[in-house]
């Protein structure tokens, strides 16, 4: 069977897919891997020779600025309803149209017999819906249908210039859902097409070094990040500056802030651009980050107890369901002053019950199917 993954270019999109194509690789398929130049080193490094589909988010979103507003994504006017503007566009027509448009030949050329798409790429949906080739949506994260109407209609409208129905409510194409089910409301637990896998963290290929593994005794080891596009030098600066009062060894990934720019950090606290998260969790007493979905989901799978401080897109949705099952606690931004972040810290590490519960999801997330189990369902699922 042939098969072609797509995603769009970012990290939380196209890395969760990596595990099921690695999988198919594995068992004999040929696969491949279409996505925005951005995420092609990602790809390499996985053994993937990518196809160029899409742009980046970023990309996408300034494109949108400039035709709605004739301005720049660093315009100082652009707040508010502008920017809800601007995130519903983006995603409701000017990445659907470009995926649309660069993968149309793709899919005439690679004639695959099965299209894996992550959820979020509408352009890839309709692609393989005009192209008469099934479908299968991989899940990135939690269902976030809240605050998205705006994008759905105009997803709706650019459906109906190509000359397909709007789609229906709920999935229009299986879906392989990586979020534990405990964490779901029960109508999509129940929902038919909706079909479990489980998500796997992208090895890191090296131990951590021992010096972050470090603590004096009575110590704990904690690690903060907020990923590689939510982070500023200032909120890293004042969030590890809360953590590093409490008896713990801190270690900061900083992402693409420069790690200079945290300036002088006590003896506990280690910084550095970029660590092995992957590695790290298995070591860690708590994790402190933005609440995307492969941070949340890989602390999960460790039984990590979690501090949630979401800045945007799910973060929101997963810091919910984190706060909700007792397996952590989240702060909404304008609840981010210092000493509620050192409090809720302190009650997670003190707190036997949120690793617990920690435990109970790790178990849920280990007991679903392995990429490797549904590598072999691809065919049965995608005649659905």
């Amino acid at each position: 069977m042939r098969l072609l993954f797509t995603a769009l270019a970012a990290h939380g999109h196209t890395r969760p897919l990596l595990p099921l194509a690695t999988a198919a690789r594995a068992a004999g398929h040929q696969v491949d891997f279409a996505t925005g130049p951005d995420m092609h080193p990602t790809l390499r490094k996985a053994g993937f020779e990518p196809l160029t589909a899409g742009t980046s988010i970023r990309e996408a979103g300034a494109r949108t600025i400039r035709d709605l507003f004739g301005t720049t994504p660093d315009d100082p006017g652009l707040t508010g309803e502008r920017l809800a503007r601007v995130g519903a566009e983006t995603f409701g027509r000017t990445l659907p149209h470009r995926f649309l448009t660069d993968l149309a030949p793709l899919l005439e050329r690679t004639a695959p017999d099965v299209v894996v798409l992550d959820s979020a790429n509408s352009g890839a949906e309709i692609a393989a819906r005009l192209a008469g080739i099934p479908a299968l949506s991989h899940g990135i994260g939690p269902d976030t249908p809240a605050g998205f109407e705006e994008h759905e209609r105009l997803l709706a409208e650019f459906s109906a210039e190509l000359g397909l129905s709007a789609p229906e409510p709920g999935r229009t194409v299986p879906h392989l859902d990586i979020y534990p089910p405990s964490l779901h409301t029960a109508q999509a637990r129940n929902d038919h097409r909706r079909f479990a896998l489980r998500p796997v963290p992208q090895p890191e290929n090296a131990p951590p070094p021992e010096r972050l593994l470090h603590r004096e005794p009575g110590h704990g080891l904690a690690y903060l990040s907020f990923g590689t596009g939510f982070g500023t030098a200032e909120l890293l600066r004042e969030t590890s500056a809360a953590l590093a009062r409490l008896p713990l060894h801190l270690l900061v990934a900083t992402g693409p802030v420069d790690p200079a720019e945290l300036g002088e950090q006590p003896d506990n606290v280690t910084v550095e651009s970029w660590l092995p998260q992957s590695e790290l969790l298995p070591h860690l007493d708590l994790i402190v980050h933005h609440g995307g979905s492969g941070t949340t989901l890989g602390a999960l799978g460790a039984a990590v107890p979690q501090l949630l401080l979401p800045r945007g897109a799910d973060q929101f949705a997963n810091a919910e369901a984190i706060h909700a099952s007792g397996a952590g606690e989240s702060l909404l931004p304008e609840q981010l002053e210092t000493e509620a972040v050192t409090a809720a810290a302190r009650r997670l590490l003190a707190d036997p019950a949120p690793r617990e519960v920690a435990n109970r999801l790790a178990s849920e997330i280990a007991a679903m199917p392995s990429p490797e189990e549904v590598v072999g369902r691809l065919p049965e699922l995608a005649e659905r």
